[in-house]
């Protein structure tokens, strides 16, 4: 009877770490691969958007695998820090996208209501 114990345990200590968040938008999935395009077709526009430049190796796709090219210096890669403000009854997204592509989704707080300073 330990041993099934330990095997779950075992198990359990080898499963990874963290897994992949995604953004659900009406019947579609956001993940980790889909295209800047998608995103705002699926979800709309974000409600805060940021950009920055970073310098990233140039990398050829040698039979599915990344190769690193020696010498080949840096290129400049568009980074794009998108927010979603679902309300205040649900969960806001941060979605990264790097040169066109999701990258990285986070989950942050709950949103908020956007009230507008009348003037």
């Amino acid at each position: 009877m330990k041993r099934p114990c330990a095997l779950i345990l075992l198990g359990l200590a080898c499963a990874p770490a963290a897994w992949a968040d995604s953004f659900r938008c009406g019947t579609r999935l956001v993940v980790e691969g889909t295209t800047r395009d998608q995103v705002t077709t699926w979800c709309g526009d974000p409600t805060d958007v940021r950009e920055h430049y970073t310098l990233r190796p140039p990398i050829i796709w040698y039979y599915g695998r990344p190769v690193r090219v020696a010498g080949g210096g840096y290129i400049e890669v568009l980074v794009e820090t998108w927010t979603y403000n679902l309300g205040p009854n649900k969960l806001m997204r941060r979605v990264t996208i790097e040169d066109g592509e999701v990258v990285d989704i986070e989950t942050l707080g709950y949103g908020y209501n956007e009230t507008r300073n009348p003037r």
